[in-house]
């Protein structure tokens, strides 16, 4: 049995053996280091109101799908992904606005 297969043995069984909150407080762990990393974008954004090294059509793209992750996590009940998608689109959203606003 190769190795791969034994490492997601163990991990499938550790998964099934851990608690709801554990896997919840996972997420949302998670959740706060991804989301909170655009804390630093967003207020150098508006800071210096300088955007010249972001791209409108990526950003525009990205906030669309974060959009799509916030309404997934409503859908689905699902706090971690909820929370990091809602928090993190506003701080696109943010920096969106500034973009399109200060060419």
């Amino acid at each position: 049995m190769p190795l791969t297969f034994y490492i997601l043995g163990v991990l499938y069984y550790l998964v099934g053996i851990m608690s709801t909150n554990l896997i919840t407080v996972i997420g949302l762990c998670a959740a706060f280091c991804t989301t909170f990393s655009f804390l630093p974008q967003a207020i150098q954004t508006i800071k210096t109101k300088d955007t010249s090294g972001i791209s409108l059509s990526m950003y525009s793209l990205f906030a669309f799908g974060t959009l799509l992750w916030f309404t997934y996590g409503l859908l689905s009940v699902n706090l971690p992904v909820s929370i990091a998608n809602g928090i993190t689109l506003v701080f696109a959203g943010i920096i969106l606005v500034y973009k399109m606003r200060y060419k």
